[in-house]
């Protein structure tokens, strides 16, 4: 029943949420193993139907089937969906078994105090299909390991204590984020979900109500359709405990206050009318701070098709792509590296604009700065450059969220840059989900302690050293979300985390870490890694064929299935 119109407006989500109401005394009565071995079947449908999956992804994204962009639907389609659910189902058999998730942790410091945990590598494949990759979690200040260790489990720590009916509201653009939440709900949070999809993803739901069948039948998940005036109704039910969505600032502080004047009054007056609990995950404005150093011409090229990635992937429809490069206008290097970079944006492979209003907002960056160039076929991508720093400004606080890319100069060098550009991007970019930081290894060894404490002073919620934040979306160990401490009024990039699936309390944020340079050189310049390419990247030739095998392997890991890997990501 809703405070609407019970007896007519949506009478299919009101049936749904009664369901789930009795799913919920269901899910309270299921036992720790009974959980995991249900989230183990959807890791087994997960891999079992992922070339449905990507099937249904490239019909969205209208994709060439045979193109190698399907790598990217594969990798961040049902390969984190397959990886979520094994890591997941290893910290609930720690559960079972009376320990914590971080029971076989590798723990570290890091500044502040702070404590740290290792989500990536995970294991000896971690180690060599993701070579010279890590990703740690920085606990909050304050946070020892023995506490980490206590209360790593959340709400499965007491499962019988259930936390009524969570709505999930999906995303638009990466199919792996509704059910990847869903998992985050019932797990982290030990509610009972109403998945609505996104309309973007309605192609998506015969995959879903395939994938999630085990949760489906058990009455603890509801799959639902439909747009805005469902999504409100949903929000508004009373039924309803706890809000997550994925999306804009925009969309949130509608659910939140509501819509129009008497919306922005109740924003301004901290008054909201949802009337239950809320998180989310946003987006922003993520910027990529290039240290100056001595670079080769092929550590430029190679690290300018890695910035194009960090903007171009899915087309630039991601929450996590990096929107402004930021350089030092003393760097020598500084002319070449912006060449290289028009380049390696203009000859990324075509794609269709598939997100809605992706042109709309690509035109009004063209039309702020109309120096900007046209980049790409047909002119589908935007490059701003050679700004005055009062120009700054609309870059840095518009996500335009497709394939516009800026680059602003700071004038400083050396560690007076770092400093300056860890300033700029904390107080003047919109948002906090993510930064990355390009440094050739001898700047960062040169920093010492001093590269330790910029990253402590970045407020961001994952931050990439010569990697892309994207990796740390991938890691399912590790947490995903805005740095913490935003507030309803003042939401940024969002409340809360998810993924995250060593279930730790109180994280501050992930710091992800790639090489320098791919293999072999890699190895020339003794950064001892043995990645290639990676396939993420938007020019790698043969990431649809490495995403595939690689889903096949998160489905069950296997030494044999290794050399086919090594020689699809290698031909890369």
């Amino acid at each position: 029943m809703s405070d609407h119109d019970p007896a007519s407006t949506h009478p299919a989500i009101d049936e749904a949420l009664a369901d789930l109401v009795e799913g919920e005394k269901a899910w309270a009565g299921l036992s720790l193993g009974e959980r995991r071995r249900l989230l183990e079947r959807v890791g087994e449908l997960t891999v079992r139907h992922a070339a449905d999956w990507v099937a249904a992804a490239v019909e969205i994204k209208r994709l060439d089937p045979d193109s190698p962009l399907v790598g990217e639907e594969w990798m961040s389609g049902p390969y984190s969906m397959a990886t979520a659910t094994t890591a997941l189902s290893a910290s609930l058999a720690r559960l079972e078994s009376g320990t914590s998730p971080l029971a076989g942790a590798t723990f570290g410091t890091a500044p502040g105090g702070r404590t740290t945990v290792r989500a990536l590598p995970m294991n000896v494949f971690d180690k060599l299909l993701l070579s010279g990759f890590s990703a740690d979690v920085w606990l909050q200040p304050g946070i020892d390991r023995a506490t980490a260790q206590r209360e790593a489990g959340l709400a499965q720590l007491d499962p019988t204590r259930t936390q009524g009916i969570g709505v999930v509201l999906g995303a638009g653009n990466i199919t792996s984020i509704a059910p990847l939440d869903t998992l985050y709900e019932l797990f982290a949070h030990n509610r009972v979900v109403a998945l609505k999809l996104n309309p973007i993803m309605d192609r998506m739901l015969p995959v879903f109500t395939k994938v999630l069948e085990p949760f489906i039948a058990a009455g603890v998940v509801r799959l639902l359709t439909g747009g805005a005036e469902v999504g409100t109704y949903l929000t508004r039910h009373r039924l309803v405990d706890h809000v997550h969505m994925t999306g804009s600032a925009l969309t949130h502080d509608a659910i939140v206050f509501g819509t129009g004047e008497d919306g922005a009054r109740r924003k301004a007056a901290g008054e909201p009318v949802l009337d239950k609990g809320m998180t989310s995950e946003l987006g922003g404005v993520s910027p990529t701070i290039v240290l100056p150093g001595k670079w080769s011409r092929a550590d430029i090229e190679f690290q300018a098709e890695h910035i194009a990635t960090q903007r171009l992937h899915n087309g630039g429809y991601n929450c996590i792509a990096s929107q402004v490069v930021v350089l030092s206008s003393q760097w020598p290097q500084r002319d070449e590296f912006v060449a290289a970079l028009r380049a390696a944006v203009d000859r990324a492979p075509a794609r269709p604009a598939y997100y809605p209003g992706s042109d709309d907002r690509v035109a009004s960056a063209a039309r702020t700065y109309p120096k900007a160039e046209r980049l790409g076929e047909q002119g589908g991508r935007v490059l701003v450059s050679g700004l005055r720093p009062d120009e700054f400004t609309p870059l840095l606080q518009t996500e335009y969220f497709g394939p516009v890319l800026g680059v602003i100069e700071l004038p400083d060098e050396g560690t007076d840059f770092a400093t300056r550009a860890a300033e700029v991007v904390n107080d003047q970019f919109v948002g906090t989900l993510g930064v990355n930081i390009i440094a050739e290894p001898g700047t960062i060894d040169a920093m010492g302690d001093r590269f330790d404490a910029l990253l402590e002073s970045l407020r961001y919620g994952t931050i990439a050293v010569n990697a892309w934040t994207g990796v740390g979306f991938l890691t399912a160990a590790a947490t995903w979300g805005a740095f913490p401490g935003h507030t309803l009024s003042d939401v940024q990039s969002g409340i809360g985390v998810v993924h995250n699936a060593l279930l730790i309390d109180r994280p501050e944020r992930t710091v992800v870490r790639g090489p320098f340079r791919p293999s072999p050189r890699s190895l020339l310049h003794r950064e001892w890694s043995i990645s290639p390419k990676p396939p993420w990247f938007v020019t790698n030739k043969t990431a649809a064929g490495t995403g595939r095998l690689l889903t096949a392997f998160a489905g069950k890991p296997s030494w044999t299935r290794l050399p086919a890997i090594f020689a699809s990501a290698l031909r890369g």
